[in-house]
């Protein structure tokens, strides 16, 4: 019979899935294809052929396959992968006209949890989707609905971090601590598919008694959170609080297949107890402990009376026929690996397991624990047999005392991590107290037989039945509990990442700083804390502290690329030409068609005075990536040098154009106006500029300069002295605003402050002038004269207006500031 349309399409598309899975991208794209000719109704395949060809790079072929429904929105992933190639192709209208049709379909549950190695979901969730139409509007130029869509992406998802920072790129100003938070809609967004999700409990404010059984409820949430390991709860509460057979218990999904599978073995050894003869009193390998608890059902105080009304059916009677172990150290480890293992694995690799055992006849009737022990009810101390292994069992555990006496304490600490082990004395009763584990377990315990093995079998089980503390039921919860709990500690991590980040664009450096500190430290030695520690140093003008940082990033990611643009300006500032050469040289050998190595080639060329070849870098550069704002202010700063002002100027303005807050192409704009003396165009560009960065130095000095020369002087020195604050080991800053001082006459503040400048700047020249003038309007003669001296020794290029000033100094002459000119 030939095989359905429908299950041809299902196997193509698992053979897509398995390719993309396996980045066989070729494969997954060929299979596609097959899935479209197939299945070409289903709104399925366009999704997975526009994805293939994503992956694939070849985003003109994905627009059109996902072009027919993903415009029209009926399929919120086919809408959702168009969108995807619009924003690449700047195809901006028609990604958003795509996402805003299929805003009916987009759901509202969030798919945080369901992706894993085995597992994932279907289509995309409203946060990535609100995300990605946040992107489409900012870049179609369009900030309020830009703002509104990566706000409502960060409320469903504070994990959305490429909305977080394209908020702080936008200069919005937002609240790190808001955002990175278990807000009410994440919770909701979590548990709306599940509605007992991981974490309900704590939007409900309500906690779960340990004690209960556990519910249907709290099974789900270990599924949703970790569905690859339902015994990994089990091992979580290891210890004193792990009971005899724990590894068996699994979650609720799988419980009936793993339950009907043991009750198969039951049969089996039930049918071929019936034809044996009757069992041989042996003490190792029957089971008559009543109290050992049960698979199927959650962990019970021992003398619960539930227990002893249930008709539990053994596992099996051979667990003693088990490899014996050498020791009581090996064992454990031993026993350990075998706990890891499925049920399924351990019947496999033990066969014994399935053989029925000779004491199955006479117990077959009666009632078994899961361990397959024969349950000896303590109202019918007649049931045939029991005295007699009773009996039997305690001389021989008389025999031993001396001997186990001397190894009670070093093997206790290893007995409550063992199975289930063959039947325990009698005269331990389940509400023993704790105190008595140490005597009792010394005194029964068997002499070193030939096999080696110096630990009983019996008191395992013995050990997890005298606690007077009755076991807590936690098999799920702790789970839940450390989901909640590694969340908020993320979210705690998120947020130092985002203060910094914030911080930083908005130029509050030192604040940055302190945030990047108070990281782990593994995180501060990763490439990105690197970078971002590096460019707030840059952002201070602490180039040499900037370039420790970077030099470090490259030692540990040699072939990053990002940021490497900053590193050649940090470079070109220090003048460190061989470095520079070098790092541009190993950028341009990593990738060609990277504008940032094309970026340091022309910062090279720059500090080599070859702006001509810097040109050709720089727009290089931008012809690479028409949105890389750097480099076209770059191409201005070499148009500046060459005296080509409107190149300069429509370099900058592209800048602008390419990101609204680079600050340095306003500044680039300010300068060449303040170079063609058109100084209120210089005010309002640097002006913009220092709104953007209101904490750079540099930017604030600039203002002062174009008042100063507007003679508006004390207007000038109010911001020079906003400059010195922000920036106090800046000489060429204070000695601005001591210039400034001198003018309005306040000697002694200028005193002050080229005092402090002398000690910055001793061997400056401009410094000891300005000294000398000072000291002639303080009728200082002979001081004004030896400073004019050591102006003249340090530049013999100023010579004719420092003997001009040590001639005028029986003059009353005004302030003169030609030397600075």
């Amino acid at each position: 019979m030939a095989p359905t349309s429908s299950a041809i399409a299902g196997q193509l598309r698992q053979l897509v899935y398995y390719n993309l899975d396996n980045i066989s991208y070729d494969n997954a794209l060929f299979y596609a294809e097959r899935l479209a000719a197939q299945d070409p109704r289903s709104t399925e395949s366009p999704y997975l052929l526009a994805l293939c060809h994503f992956r694939l790079g070849d985003y003109h072929s994905a627009y059109e396959a996902s072009k027919a429904a993903g415009y029209r929105g009926s399929n919120i992933s086919c809408s959702y992968i168009f969108a995807q190639t619009c924003l690449v192709l700047e195809r901006y209208k028609d990604g958003i006209m795509a996402l805003e049709r299929s805003r009916t379909s987009w759901s509202r549950k969030s798919n945080l949890g369901k992706h894993s190695a085995t597992g994932r979901a279907q289509h995309p969730d409203t946060a990535s989707v609100a995300c990605l139409l946040g992107k489409l509007y900012r870049a179609y130029d369009d900030k309020k609905k830009a703002i509104l869509n990566f706000e409502e992406a960060l409320k469903l998802n504070p994990f959305m971090w490429d909305a977080f920072t394209a908020l702080c790129d936008m200069g919005v100003n937002v609240r790190t601590t808001n955002i990175f938070k278990l807000n009410e809609t994440f919770l909701e967004g979590l548990s709306s598919d599940h509605p007992s999700g991981i974490l309900s409990e704590q939007s409900d404010n309500t906690a779960t008694n340990p004690t209960e059984p556990q519910s249907k409820k709290t099974a789900v949430r270990s599924v949703l959170f970790d569905p690859t390991d339902p015994f990994d709860s089990q091992r979580s509460t290891a210890g004193n609080e792990m009971q005899v057979g724990a590894n068996f218990l699994l979650a609720a999904s799988g419980e009936n297949d793993f339950i009907s599978k043991i009750n198969a073995t039951r049969s089996r050894v039930a049918a071929a107890a019936e034809s044996g003869p009757e069992s041989v009193e042996t003490p190792t390998a029957v089971h008559n402990d009543s109290n050992i608890p049960r698979i199927n059902y959650p962990p019970e105080p021992p003398q619960a009376p539930t227990r002893k009304t249930r008709n539990a059916q053994p596992i099996d009677s051979g667990l003693a026929d088990i490899p014996p172990k050498l020791g009581y150290r090996v064992g454990a480890k031993r026993t350990l690996k075998l706990q890891d293992k499925p049920q399924d694995d351990l019947s496999e690799s033990n066969p014994a397991l399935l053989r029925p055992s000779a004491s199955a006849v006479s117990g077959i009737e009666r009632k078994r624990t899961v361990s397959g022990h024969l349950v000896q009810p303590r109202q019918q101390p007649d049931e045939p047999g029991a005295p007699q292994r009773r009996s039997a069992r305690i001389n021989m555990f008389r025999s031993a005392n001396a001997k186990a006496n001397s190894g009670a304490s070093a093997v206790g600490a290893s007995r409550e991590l063992k199975k289930a082990r063959p039947p325990i004395s009698r005269f331990v009763r389940p509400n023993s107290s704790g105190s008595n584990v140490g005597r009792v377990v010394s005194g029964n315990r068997k002499p070193l037989e030939e096999n080696s093995m110096d630990v009983d079998h019996a008191e395992a089980p013995r050990i997890k039945e005298i606690h007077s503390q009755p076991p807590i039921t936690k098999p799920v919860e702790p789970d839940s509990v450390k989901v909640e709990e590694t969340l908020k500690y993320l979210l705690e991590l998120l947020k130092k990442f985002g203060s910094g980040y914030f911080a930083l664009s908005q130029y509050r450096c030192a604040e940055a700083l302190a945030f990047y500190t108070s990281l782990p430290r593994t995180h501060q030695d990763t490439p990105w804390v690197l970078s971002q520690m590096g460019r707030a140093h840059y952002e201070q003008a602490a180039y040499a502290e900037a370039e420790k940082y970077y030099r470090r990033l490259r030692i540990l990611a040699s072939t990053r690329l990002e940021d490497m643009e900053v590193y050649s300006t940090i470079l070109w500032f220090l003048k460190r030409e061989t470095e520079l050469s070098f790092l541009a040289h190993e950028l341009i050998d990593l990738s060609w068609h990277s504008p940032q190595a094309w970026c340091a080639l022309g910062n090279a060329w720059s500090l080599a005075r070859d702006h001509e070849q810097a040109l050709r870098c720089f727009k290089r550069a931008t012809q690479l990536n028409p949105k890389f704002a750097y480099a076209f202010t770059l191409q201005g700063h070499e148009h500046v040098s060459n005296e080509e002002y409107e190149k300069a100027l429509t370099a900058y303005r592209q800048a602008i154009s390419a990101d609204r807050r680079h600050y340095n192409a306003y500044y680039g704009i300010g300068r060449v106006y303040e170079k063609l003396e058109n100084y209120d165009k210089a005010y309002i560009h640097f002006h913009s500029a220092s709104v953007i960065n209101p904490t750079n130095a540099v930017l604030i000095c600039c203002i002062g300069n174009v008042l100063e020369k507007q003679r508006q002087i004390f207007q000038a020195l109010q911001f020079f002295t906003k400059a010195t604050e922000l920036a106090p080991h800046a000489a060429q800053t204070r000695y601005k605003k001591a210039r400034a001082l001198l003018a309005l006459n306040q000697l002694d503040d200028a005193q002050k402050e080229l005092e402090i400048l002398k000690t910055l700047a001793p061997d400056e020249a401009t410094v000891h002038f300005l000294l000398g003038k000072l000291y002639k309007n303080l009728s200082d003669k002979s001081s004004a004269v030896r400073h004019f001296t050591i102006a003249l020794n340090l530049d013999p290029k100023a010579s004719q207006q420092i003997k001009e000033a040590i001639e005028s100094l029986e003059d009353d002459d005004s302030f003169d500031d030609s030397m600075m000119a």
